[in-house]
């Protein structure tokens, strides 16, 4: 029963921050390393969307990081993550701002 209970609140929680929830049955990679850029020249401020692996129906490609601009001031991304169900499968919880 708990593990019911945990994977519906990480399946809701997925998509409470507007993403999909997509439950695979491998884990994916270790996160690449990435080299991040210094930010745009342009004004405004930015912040960095780190990269991360997604599924696509067949295997795990890997999304390079990016800047994006923050929706409003004081905006920090959390970035999306894998979380293990204890039935095995892995689910991506997406990225959101806090």
């Amino acid at each position: 029963m708990r593990e019911k209970i945990f994977a519906a609140a990480v399946i809701l929680l997925a998509l409470a921050a507007g993403g999909k929830a997509e439950a695979q049955m491998y884990a994916p990679p270790p996160p690449q390393g990435e080299m991040v850029p210094p930010p745009p020249p342009s004004a405004g401020r930015w912040a960095w969307r780190p990269g991360y692996w997604r599924w696509n129906g067949q295997s795990y490609v890997w999304v390079g990081g990016r800047y994006v601009h923050p929706p409003r001031p004081r905006a920090m991304w959390v970035p999306g993550h894998w979380v293990a169900r204890p039935s095995g499968r892995w689910v991506w919880v997406p990225g959101h701002w806090g």
